[in-house]
């Protein structure tokens, strides 16, 4: 059986890259920072750009000192480069991802059981620049054929949402040119060297490219009536996912990671954009300044589930933008209530 454990993954993950829920980055640029209570429980998550507002639980929640406070000894992994957390979730690296809660369902169509048990964002909280000189020429997806598309990786969420958006408004995904570019300083350079022609990201990225004239918003979703128009429903997105197994076999530390994120986007709700800035790193802001990230925050705050409870109406949307595009999910019979679960949520509250 342990020889086959190895090999079980192996295929498994050349069938995510293939149908689209893993990333073909090979980079080894990780990085891994322990938190919490050295002494207590340890748990490991793999976390798709800690600095990414999309993602600020991840991290708040150290800040806070929630970890310590639940006794957790956390290894968050930041993968700025896009190596698969997915993967490295299925190989026995790391026990959760922090990631885009379509993932479970992607999953679970490859005979995979992942679960989220946390939901963070109810909406994707993504945004799509075009260069400002496509300005006039580039004004929905209707015009990607062709196009050099940027997102964070193939197989990311950003990919998942691109394809979906193009073949929403009429456009083959196989017409366009979908480019990983990652985030922050890549994604700037690509846009600012013509790599690419538009690109999906997210704050503070977003406003680093508004402020220097080089990008225009083409669409952005991060309000519920955005994400309605452009995918045709609530789309929840950023969750802690696991594999089932791992959460049937450790309870309570899945209830003690609940636990810290619960209170943390409690937090998010009940704190200003200026106050929870005060207890991040300065090099979360560094590339946008303080004042321009925390007028992002602010601007975006409504992206935060303020209860961790899984939208009821997010899953089946999720689950039909997939199955219009996604070989793993299309045409397949899937479970959605076997991708979340929401009793560790009701426990902490």
């Amino acid at each position: 059986m342990s020889k086959l454990r190895p090999l079980m993954v192996i295929g498994v993950a050349a069938a995510l890259a293939l149908t689209g829920c893993a990333s073909t980055a090979t980079s080894s640029s990780s990085t891994k920072q322990q938190v919490g209570d050295a002494s207590g429980d340890k748990v490991s998550i793999m976390v798709g750009g800690l600095s990414k507002q999309i993602y600020l639980p991840f991290a708040l929640a150290d800040r806070l000192g929630y970890y310590k406070e639940q006794g957790l000894n956390v290894a968050l992994s930041d993968e700025p480069a896009g190596i698969d957390a997915t993967t490295n979730m299925l190989a026995g690296k790391v026990d959760g991802v922090g990631g885009f809660y379509d993932h479970t369902i992607a999953l679970q169509g490859l005979g995979q059981s992942a679960e989220s048990v946390v939901s963070m964002l109810v909406t994707p909280g993504e945004v799509e620049l075009c260069r400002n000189d496509l300005k006039g020429k580039v004004k929905s997806p209707a015009d990607w054929k062709g196009l050099n598309l940027g997102i964070t990786d193939k197989g990311s969420s950003t990919d998942f949402l691109t394809q979906a958006l193009a073949q929403r408004n009429g456009v083959d995904p196989t017409t366009t040119h979908r480019i990983g570019v990652q985030s922050g300083p890549t994604l700037i350079g690509a846009m600012t060297h013509k790599n690419v022609d538009c690109a999906m990201t997210t704050e503070p990225t977003v406003s680093q490219l508004l402020a220097t004239g080089d990008a225009y918003i083409m669409l952005d979703m991060r309000t519920a009536a955005s994400t309605k128009k452009y995918l045709g429903g609530e789309y929840p997105a950023s969750s802690l996912y696991m594999m089932t197994d791992y959460v049937n076999k450790n309870p309570k530390t899945v209830q003690k990671l609940v636990n810290a994120y619960v209170k943390t986007l409690a937090f998010i709700h009940t704190h200003s954009a200026a106050e929870i800035t005060a207890k991040l790193p300065a090099d979360y802001y560094a590339g946008v300044g303080k004042a321009a990230y925390i007028k992002a925050l602010d601007s975006e705050k409504g992206i935060y589930n303020p209860t961790g409870i899984m939208p009821p109406n997010g899953p089946p949307t999720n689950l039909k933008v997939l199955g219009d595009f996604n070989s793993a999910v299309k045409g397949k019979t899937i479970d959605v209530s076997k991708t979340y679960t929401d009793r560790f949520v009701k426990a902490a509250q």
